[in-house]
């Protein structure tokens, strides 16, 4: 395997030379974060894997765990042992950002994978198919720069898998949509044009909605564990517990993500009203440009809602999801602030400027 079967093309390269300062005279390569283990990561580079871990010095100058190299991440390599082990001493700027809020205080993001083309949303067609919670997932995917398909599976399971595709359609417009099932081998050929030669895609739903199966299939060969899911809830175990890269048959190259239990979006970057579109068509049409869409004379959106135009449950959804989002923001801020002060009381005359000026200094 090398870096151009796993995504490497004249784009990157270009980035490669615009910001690989000092690279050719430190004998740095490109390489792609194939595997995340944590402490250690799997790279891929021109002459095949290897183990790689980060640089003291770049180490030292991270600061918010986004910064980290995530699974995808086109990184800068030094070779070392003959190309047993690699040392990470950068990453190139990245195209897409997948993330969500991690658990616990103080806030902080987590990288889901990066540099993704299209971002299959995964959602099973059982009890725990679930509209509302396909919308906080599409949020995700506008504001990561990725392309979202949602993806219904286990439609052997369903006797009215229609009308939940028209269900998903009135919440996801203008979104792809397809129904597939692993187990009869139907919808595969509808997801070739996401899958062909150098397009990255990545997996994302809720534990038990067959992501694992899914990989499997698309590759063509067991790659990962599988587990059935609670008759009772149509709930699942974590079945993947690392992020890993794989190359499938048709070219295309997948990453594998563990389930999430809740999904907490990191921030919005205009991911909200592409999700809620349709709301934002009808708010343009509202008497007052600042319309809150409750209690407003002349608001189209709720005239929506009374002439049944629009569901009632997805107004309710946008609203509290806003109000997710602006409090998620205060937060981040007065974090962010707050580690900003720190970091100057502790290094006054320290400057960060990327991993450019990293390079510099080896």
């Amino acid at each position: 395997m090398t870096i151009t079967q796993y995504g490497w093309n004249e784009n990157w390269n270009k980035k490669w030379q615009e910001n690989g300062v000092g690279a050719e005279e430190k004998n740095y390569v490109p390489g792609r974060i194939v595997g995340d283990f944590g402490s250690k990561y799997r790279v891929i580079t021109e002459t095949g894997e290897t183990w790689g871990e980060l640089a003291g010095k770049l180490r030292h100058s991270l600061g918010a765990s986004g910064d980290y190299p995530a699974i995808g991440d086109w990184v800068v390599l030094a070779m070392l042992d003959g190309g047993a082990h690699a040392v990470i001493h950068g990453l190139l700027p990245r195209q897409s950002v997948i993330s969500r809020k991690a658990a616990g205080n103080p806030p902080e993001e987590q990288i889901v994978a990066s540099n993704v083309d299209t971002l299959f949303l995964v959602s099973a067609l059982n009890d725990d198919f679930n509209v509302r919670r396909m919308e906080r997932y599409l949020i995700m995917a506008w504001n990561s720069g990725a392309n979202p398909v949602i993806l219904l599976t286990k439609a052997d399971l369903c006797d009215d898998a229609d009308s939940k595709i028209a269900e998903m359609e009135r919440s996801a417009p203008g979104v792809p949509i397809y129904a597939v099932s692993a187990l009869r081998g139907e919808g595969r050929e509808e997801l070739v044009p996401y899958i062909g030669s150098g397009q990255t895609v990545a997996l994302t739903g809720s534990s038990g909605c067959g992501k694992s199966t899914m990989v499997n299939w698309l590759c063509g060969r067991n790659l990962q564990l599988t587990q059935d899911i609670r008759e009772g809830d149509s709930r699942g175990r974590h079945t993947t517990t690392h992020r890993e890269l794989f190359i499938m048959p048709d070219g295309g190259i997948i990453v594998d993500t563990p389930g999430m239990r809740e999904l907490q979006l990191w921030e919005d970057e205009g991911g909200l009203e592409l999700a809620f579109g349709d709301i934002s068509e009808l708010a343009s049409s509202c008497r007052f440009n600042n319309c809150s869409h409750e209690l407003e004379e002349g608001c189209a959106v709720l005239a929506a809602v009374s002439s049944g135009e629009l569901e009632e449950k997805r107004l309710l959804n946008y609203r509290k999801t806003q109000r997710e989002l602006r409090y998620q923001n205060t937060k981040e801020n007065k974090a962010k602030r707050k580690t900003a002060a720190a970091s100057a009381k502790a290094s006054p005359s320290r400057s960060r400027g990327g991993w450019r000026k990293e390079l510099d200094e080896y």
